[in-house]
């Protein structure tokens, strides 16, 4: 009979979900809890990630994973009721309101907590669809896309926003048996940790060759000039009234690297992580709609049909110790850049080494592959309505193109002056180049500076400042967190 009765609920279930309208499912959140959550005092009582098991009484000395092995049939058909079961499973679905009328907010913060989920999840399928048909970076940004689509699912319970709260991991609220933390909880404590952005580093490292640089040491200079772009933007975002850390975070889009990004704003500012890695790298797919504008505004017919020498052959000794040396250097001049300098160097001496075959293949592939995953995943899973609706997020995506726009022109403007007192001449179009966005940045100067001289060949020479630019976001991260620790 028992039988029977849970087959009946089962089946009245699945009608009422066919005939419930969808309705506001964004997750309260106690006003309170922040302040409890920075003493790690939460009380045992309060279930502020998900709802309690059915109600079975068990002794109050015995332990939660006990009182589990005990649990049998009987104990559920003694308790078992088919209205009160009914009604948890439909109030646990998506299509009902969760949101508590009593603290329901007024105006536009009403709106977004009532239905800012719906707009989250059209802006994730507008995401997906830019990876996909227009394939806008799709290797992040299509994982950034579904991990923002999954946090917002009504009642999917994947991220908890309260267990990172004011920027810290709350451990202790992982180890809690009646509020158990999501998948996506547990895959993002590698960018709060700072390990995805890293490990990335180490396949970036392992995909670049430093040759053009090691031949063309000017390159270094074009890299660094690009880094503008980052301090520029640093200084606007103060002037919109973001703290120093906050404008760290948003100047580090200039440097059009997505891992750096990350792991400095993971750092600094973790609330700004959504809008900020969606912005570096939507910007970084745009680099071949943004730069050639800049470029050809910068630069004269004349200057852009500059050909320019071959580049000298570069000896294996000096590409075996080029990552050793700048990792030493770069570690004792700036210590906060060592990990992300570090691995990229890491990544670099697998690959020139030729002693490591197996293990560069394997950070370029088969790491570096899943590593992306659970970034992209997890970062757009910060992406709730709470944080990315708001005018702070536009603000974000407006300063991250001037960023971006910043840093291309530095490059091109420090070619030209270098002109003036070089006897070799720099096609300056190589200098937009010097943000870090590998290899796309580079192609951008080839194809610009083909359509004008289709005899000019600039992809190697482009390819010294695009690395230069990757040491040098990391170097520029590296000296915002040593002026504004953690």
């Amino acid at each position: 009979m028992k039988s029977v009765k849970l087959l009946f609920s089962l089946l009245a279930a699945a009608a009422v979900i066919m005939s419930v309208s969808p309705a506001s499912a964004s997750v309260p959140v106690d006003e309170t809890l922040a302040m409890e959550i920075a003493d790690d005092t939460v009380a045992p009582e309060q279930n502020v990630i998900a709802e309690s098991a059915p109600d079975i009484e068990y002794t109050t000395s015995e332990s939660a994973d006990a009182a589990m092995t005990k649990r049998d049939n009987k104990d559920f058909d003694d308790t078992f009721d088919v209205g009160k079961t009914l009604s948890k499973f439909v109030e646990e679905t998506g299509f009902v309101p969760v949101i508590d009328e009593d603290q329901a907010k007024e105006g536009f913060e009403g709106f977004i907590q009532r239905y800012g989920f719906i707009i989250m999840i059209i802006i994730s399928l507008v995401l997906l669809y830019l990876a996909i048909v227009k394939k806008f970076e799709p290797l992040l940004l299509l994982p950034i896309a579904f991990g923002m689509l999954l946090t917002n699912l009504p009642g999917a319970n994947m991220f908890h926003e309260a267990l990172f709260a004011d920027g810290h991991v709350h451990w202790s609220m992982f180890a809690d048996h009646n509020n158990p933390a999501g998948l996506i909880d547990y895959l993002y404590l590698g960018v709060k940790l700072g390990i995805y952005p890293c490990i990335i580093f180490v396949g970036v490292g392992a995909m670049t060759d430093f040759g053009p640089l090691i031949a063309n040491p000017k390159s270094l200079l074009l890299g660094a000039a690009a880094q503008f772009g980052i301090f520029a933007t640093f200084l606007g975002a103060l002037a919109l009234g973001f703290n120093y850390w906050e404008a760290g975070s948003i100047g580090i889009i200039g440097g059009a690297d997505g891992p750096t990004s990350i792991y400095l704003t993971s750092k600094l500012a973790p609330s700004l992580l959504a809008p900020i890695a969606v912005a570096a790298y939507s910007y970084m797919a745009l680099v071949p709609v943004i730069q050639p504008p800049i470029m050809k505004a910068l630069t004269t017919e004349k200057e852009r049909k500059i050909e320019m020498k071959q580049l000298r052959n570069v000896s294996k000794t000096e590409k075996i110790l080029f990552p050793i040396v700048i990792t030493i250097i770069i570690s004792l001049l700036l210590p906060s850049a060592a990990p992300l300098i570090g691995c990229l160097m890491l990544g670099n001496l697998l690959k020139e080494s030729g002693v490591t075959e197996r293990l560069s293949k394997t950070v370029q592939n088969e790491l570096m592959n899943i590593v992306t995953i659970f970034l992209g995943i997890s970062v757009g899973a910060t992406a709730t309505a709470a944080t990315f609706l708001s005018l702070q997020t536009i603000e974000i995506m407006v300063m991250g193109v001037l960023a971006f726009s910043l840093g291309s022109a530095s490059g091109v403007i420090l070619a030209k002056i270098i002109n003036l007192f070089s006897k070799d001449k720099i096609n300056p179009l190589i200098g937009s180049a010097g943000v870090s966005a590998v290899p796309m940045a580079a192609r951008v100067s080839q194809t610009v500076g083909q359509k004008y001289n289709p005899g000019n060949f600039l992809l190697m020479h482009a390819m010294g400042p695009n690395v230069a630019g990757v040491i040098g976001s990391a170097v520029a991260a590296g000296i915002l967190l040593s002026f504004f620790p953690m």
